[in-house]
């Protein structure tokens, strides 16, 4: 363990002031023995220890240059030094926990105690005065190289210890932190060539700086990806770090060369302070999302929103997570997906057509494995709606439809709408699409909203109030931002039935209900104003919503009630093949009964349990048993003109 110019390693110098401590007795013993072994080089030399831990200081081993260095840096004493190189010793050496137990017979253990550090720091300075007390008050213990442990003992019983991972950090060896995550290439996603030219020029801007860079994404995945670019350009690791961490978190930062990265959570109207990492010096970041507010009084705060790529961009990332150039031309054009949503997808569109039988993927394998909705996170939020809605499905009058196609039509154009007009049209262009569905209940809202999602390709989810809603003050602001920022990264078109329920309108203030009750309906405005993605709200009044809500619409459709010839086709979509109601009959079904889609849909069902409890197909009374029992539930009596079901042909109990 002797180096050329009588260099030692700190914890060969430590033991060796241990065997002047163990003195003469036992030497017979394989401890004593060891440590007269491991001494006998260094008194060889003729110096004193004083002498030769300077030399250490000038010029270490390389085994503790990062000690010596962090000591220089932090004005640890050269006691404090040599407890941490001791205690670290006792970590990977089973013979110096040996030697320890052996020296502090009967009181200590295998580890450095207080009181066993302050006599051989004498052995090193005479002349400095160090106690137990001084130790347990020194930097070394401040900053966390040190723990502490035997709380509640006399000062100089208590044992020291350097955490397990500042221990192995102390050697250049990164191992796990407790709420801490060391990023690693193989689970970072590939951003655009902007996207990296812009991380490197937020790094070079705090690179020589106590900064904080705080990183905006939507997606927590792109967060990640940015910050791991920004570490790659000021050549470093990112770390990321959630939640309280144990002492010592920035002295281990510092001695691996990790850049942290703290993710924040913040809500609509949150302010946080910046959270602070002791004994870290130099840059920082911080990821968030797209809401909230950060302070901080002692250091800088640079902002970086993470956007979403430009339509060449994700034509790039298609064709990356495809391998169809033609595909991802088409895919570009239509779909404003984000970073990892587009990988995602592509993943899993070539399992999907694996699991089909084919090598190739095809557009429709895109669209099916998006509608399933996997990896949006909106699950906690809202219902996947997932069954596809195809145009026989759709039962609507031209005029209806033709709102639809236009509909459609603004959905798929979104992106870039406004390029090449003037410049009051593309100020505050967003590509939001917001509509709003109104008209009686059953009338094919619901079903219209689906039917657009299968045209697009697109996941429909339909918000549950009850999961949003929340009785704690700004939590439902909080709920509503998660579940925007998601469908706005994966580009799910966001349902809201009953939209009045959320969107009513806006009361005078007389207790304190209304006022947070205005203050909800004024953040939602706000935000679906800004929304980037596709909403649809349906309701069965639009009375009911608040007036201010009405410039923010792109379209607004109508669903009124079927007029007769729409109850007739309607008749017949629900009906199918298996029936044997005559043309006629049919005709004063849907010129008599002025049910909505919704109604005649019951109808239609009720009477398809009595045709499969009879063995034989639909029949006109169980129809107009059914019929009679929706109008029951309307409060109303069976329409003139249709004939009475027969009592002996009733339909089973419901």
């Amino acid at each position: 363990m002797s180096h050329p110019g009588h260099t030692f390693a700190l914890r060969q110098l430590a033991l060796a002031a241990l065997t002047a401590h163990v003195g003469a007795k036992a030497e017979d013993v394989p401890e004593a023995a060891w440590l007269a072994e491991l001494a006998r080089p260094v008194r060889a030399t003729g110096r004193g220890l004083d002498q030769l831990l300077a030399a250490v200081w000038e010029h270490p081993r390389a085994e503790d240059a990062a000690l010596v260095r962090l000591a220089q840096q932090r004005g640890f004493s050269a006691a404090e030094t040599l407890a941490v190189a001791l205690a670290g010793a006792v970590e990977d050496d089973l013979m110096t926990g040996r030697a320890l137990a052996f020296a502090q017979t009967p009181v200590g253990g295998s580890r450095p105690t207080l009181g066993l550090l302050a006599e051989l720091s004498a052995t090193f300075q005479p002349a400095v005065a160090v106690t137990a007390a001084t130790l347990a008050q020194g930097p070394a213990v401040g900053c966390g190289l040190l723990a502490l442990l035997n709380e509640g003992a006399p000062s100089p019983e208590r044992a020291v210890a350097v955490p397990l991972p500042l221990s192995l950090a102390l050697k250049g060896v990164a191992s796990a932190w407790p709420g801490a995550h060391v990023a690693s290439d193989a689970d970072a996603l590939e951003l655009p060539a902007s996207f990296r030219e812009t991380a490197a020029r937020f790094a070079h801007a705090i690179a020589d700086a106590e900064a904080v860079l705080v990183i905006r994404a939507a997606s927590v995945g792109e967060g990640r990806a940015a910050a791991g670019a920004v570490a790659q350009a000021l050549r470093r690791r990112a770390c990321f770090i959630e939640g309280p961490t144990a002492p010592g978190l920035g002295i281990w930062l510092g001695l691996l060369g990790l850049l942290p990265v703290s993710l924040v959570d913040l809500g609509p109207g949150d302010l946080k302070p910046v959270p602070t990492i002791p004994f870290h010096a130099g840059p920082r970041l911080l990821l968030t999302g797209l809401d909230g507010a950060l302070e901080s009084s002692a250091q800088e705060l640079l902002t970086w929103r993470i956007p979403l790529p430009d339509a060449a961009e994700r034509r790039q990332l298609w064709q990356r997570a495809l391998g169809d150039e033609s595909l991802a031309a088409d895919l570009s054009a239509t779909h404003r997906q984000g970073v990892e949503r587009i990988a995602r997808l592509g993943e899993s569109a070539r399992l999907w057509a694996r699991a089909e039988g084919r090598t190739g993927v095809a557009t429709g394998d895109v669209h099916a494995v998006a509608r399933t909705g996997e990896g949006t996170g909106l699950d906690a939020l809202a219902q996947l709606l997932s069954e596809p809605v195809p145009d026989q499905a759709l039962v609507l009058s031209e005029d209806l439809r033709a709102a639809l196609v236009a509909l459609l039509a603004r959905c798929r154009h979104r992106d870039g709408l406004s390029d090449g007009l003037g410049l009051a049209a593309r100020t505050r262009y967003s590509p939001g699409v917001r509509a709003l569905f109104h008209g009686p209940s059953g009338t094919g809202k619901t079903l219209a909203a689906g039917w657009l999602a299968t045209r697009l390709g697109l996941p429909l989810y339909r918000v549950d109030l009850a999961a949003v809603s929340s009785k704690y003050i700004g939590e439902t602001e909080k709920n509503l931002a998660r579940l925007l920022a998601r469908a706005e990264t994966s580009e799910a078109i966001l349902l809201f039935d009953e939209a009045d329920a959320l969107f009513g309108k806006r009361t005078d203030v007389r207790d304190a209900n209304d006022r947070f009750a205005n203050a909800q309906t004024n953040y939602l405005l706000q935000r679906l104003e800004t929304f980037d993605g596709i909403v649809v709200l349906t309701t069965n009044s639009r009375a009911r919503l608040d007036s201010a809500f009405a410039r923010r619409l792109d379209a607004v459709v109508e669903f009124p009630a079927p007029e007769p010839a729409e109850r007739r086709a309607l008749w017949e979509a629900h009906l199918g093949e298996r029936h044997d109601l005559a043309p006629a009959e049919l005709n004063r079904l849907a010129a008599l009964c002025d049910f909505t889609g919704g109604q005649i849909r019951n109808v239609v069902l009720a009477a398809a349990v009595h045709a499969r409890q009879n063995g034989g197909v639909i029949t006109l009374n169980p129809v107009l048993e059914a019929v009679a029992g929706e109008c029951r539930k309307a409060g109303r009596s069976l329409p003139a003109g249709l004939p009475m079901p027969r009592a002996e042909d009733k339909l089973p109990p419901r």
